[in-house]
């Protein structure tokens, strides 16, 4: 069994063109590469807090959707522009709008990925309780695996240790290499 086959057919790169994101879209180009694997990017362009109302259904103005809609293309546009001019190559962007995971998880699912793959930003303190912390809210609602990437430079989380997202990951793939190699 090939590293493909473990990985899975279909890869989703969730992008918003930061530094860390950048890390992200290397290695999901590789990785793609790699295996064979299709890869599609997504793009979430948040909607201001005023915009949905308290059963969390849209409740806008249309003029101002389609003014931050248009933001939203142009963004995507630049970030599979910077995916093929890394040498990658895309299946398909989408661009989403609204809560960032909870977006990136939705599009996983219809477009039924085998990986996501995801930067972090490490944020701390009162930034991330403010915040949030995108790539932990993938993690834990995605139905399939998780790839977060993050800078070498950047130390590991306070705790001590590696974070637990890459742990996680790193156990789920020795196991499954593990059992390839007993088959």
């Amino acid at each position: 069994m090939s590293t493909g086959n473990l990985l899975g057919k279909k890869l989703l790169l969730a992008t918003d063109g930061s530094e860390e994101a950048e890390l992200a879209t290397r290695a999901a180009i590789e990785l793609a590469e790699g295996t064979g694997s299709e890869l599609h990017v997504v793009y979430v362009e948040p909607l201001p807090g005023f915009m949905k109302n308290d059963a969390g259904t849209p409740s806008y103005d249309r003029q101002l959707y389609k003014i931050i809609e248009g933001e939203g293309r142009e963004t995507l546009r630049k970030l599979d522009w910077s995916v093929k001019a890394a040498g990658g190559s895309v299946a398909e962007a989408h661009l989403r709008m609204g809560a960032v995971a909870e977006e990136i998880v939705a599009c996983a699912d219809e477009l039924e990925v085998d990986l996501i793959i995801v930067g972090s930003r490490r944020l701390r303190g009162i930034k991330r309780a403010l915040a949030g912390s995108v790539s932990e809210s993938v993690f834990r609602h995605a139905r399939c695996p998780v790839m977060v990437v993050r800078p070498k430079d950047k130390p590991p989380s306070p705790r001590g240790g590696r974070p637990r997202v890459r742990r996680v990951l790193s156990q789920n793939l020795g196991q499954a290499s593990h059992a390839l190699a007993q088959q």
